[in-house]
């Protein structure tokens, strides 16, 4: 059969520094940093005390409190990301078949807040079970995609993923491929997170994972230099609108960009470290360029997974030189992390939408916060440190790897007819 083409028609972002699309991408071009003292919760004991939380927050801007007070944190940003991806696309829901739009939205972890509510409440109780009846339904994972399609009827296929820091880039590769083999028309696809709280800092706490640059917050996350210490946890949400070409030219539809390949595999490895020379990267990103049938040399920006840890910010470039040789070094290479902090299930859909936004105008965003090269990364990569860059963006790839050892890449190219 002949595959059918992808095309990304509408983006939404509720994220650390930006709650709507423009806004980030002004932010990431401008290199402003997320991280901030933590709000959320008395921090003061935790070995972190900050993170890129959302800001200026207030449900009730977006949902009734009785609405509300259904939906686990990560599940208002899903919805909220979505709606406004919706809205950037112009899609006429009366004039489309919705038995034919689906929503595939990831999580890594689900409702963490309201698991921590429900669990506090009973332990400080007389041991009376006394639970609420939206316990379950607010806390798995995959009721962001519910949600989303009961408020706008979306019959389509219907479901979550979740591979860890990965479980994004799964959901959009996923939607991808429903859509060329022909399963449904259009998709919501991204995913949303909040797990800024005292589990999700004190359990990544525990294990050295997270920066603790109290002290120098806001150059905590420093991907790639040599005295990076670990991850900024982030939250938020972020969606986009992926659509059969002949579809979206039928309506006239704003085009972004073309969906190209995708590529999966795994490091089988290590429960969390990578491959040490990212064995696993270079595969997903082989076969993600293998997968649109374009040549290696063709790829012109990569947003990798760059999370800041020790160990991931030596296997991804290594990875990068193995898999493209000399053209290696002709590709500019970001981590958005360092600005947006690393938004867990969701990373994959913000990643990929700035590696959208960097093949529509043509720059890619900057790699903030570093100071020292590592002896360990080879520095003759151009890792687009300090400033965005301007330059022609044909191809670009997005990384995303995963606790287990999961590993993502999805290709987006320039659209032409």
């Amino acid at each position: 059969m002949k595959l059918k083409r992808v095309v990304v028609t509408g983006l939404g972002a509720l994220t650390p520094i930006g709650n709507d699309v423009p806004t980030l991408w002004n932010n990431l071009l401008n290199g402003v940093s997320g991280a901030e003292a933590i709000t959320r919760f008395d921090a003061s004991k935790f070995k972190t005390r900050f993170a890129c939380e959302v800001k200026d927050y207030d449900p009730l801007q977006f949902f009734d409190r009785k609405e509300a007070r259904k939906y686990d944190l990560f599940c208002q940003y899903g919805i909220i990301a979505a709606d406004q991806a919706i809205a950037d696309s112009g899609l006429d829901l009366t004039k489309i078949d919705l038995d034919r739009v689906g929503v595939i939205w990831a999580s890594g972890i689900g409702g963490l807040v309201t698991f921590l509510e429900e669990l506090g409440n009973f332990h400080r109780g007389d041991g009376t079970p006394r639970f609420s009846p939206f316990f379950i339904p607010k806390m798995i994972a995959d009721i962001a995609a519910g949600h989303i399609s009961i408020k706008y009827g979306f019959r389509g296929p219907n479901f979550a993923t979740v591979s860890a820091c990965a479980s994004a880039a799964n959901s959009l590769i996923d939607a991808y491929n429903y859509i060329r083999l022909g399963k449904a028309n259009v998709f919501v696809t991204g995913g949303s997170e909040a797990a800024v709280n005292e589990a999700g800092i004190g359990g990544f706490n525990a294990m050295h994972a997270l920066s603790t640059r109290n002290d120098d917050f806001k150059t905590a996350s420093r991907p790639f230099d040599k005295d990076r210490d670990g991850f900024v946890l982030g939250e938020g949400g972020c969606g986009l609108i992926f659509e059969e070409l002949e579809h979206a030219l039928a309506r006239g539809a704003h085009i972004y960009c073309e969906v190209g390949g995708a590529g999966l595999s795994a490091d089988a490895n290590h429960i969390t470290s990578p491959h040490p020379e990212g064995a696993g990267a270079l595969l997903s990103m082989k076969w993600a360029v293998e997968d649109a049938g374009l040549p290696l040399t063709a790829v012109d920006h990569i947003n990798t997974h760059g999370t800041s840890t020790p160990l991931g910010d030596i296997a991804e470039p290594r990875a990068i030189v193995n898999l493209f040789g000399e053209h290696a070094y002709s590709i500019n290479i970001n981590a958005t992390k360092s600005m947006t902090g690393h938004l867990l299930g969701a990373a994959g859909a913000v990643e990929a939408l700035a590696a959208v936004l960097s093949i529509k105008n043509d720059i890619v965003p900057p790699t903030i916060n570093h100071f020292t090269d590592d002896p360990e990364i080879d520095n003759k990569l151009n890792f687009t440190f300090g400033k965005a860059q301007k330059r022609t963006i044909n191809v670009a790839i997005s990384n995303t790897f995963g606790f287990g050892g999961h590993n993502a890449s999805i290709l987006f190219k320039k659209y032409s007819e």
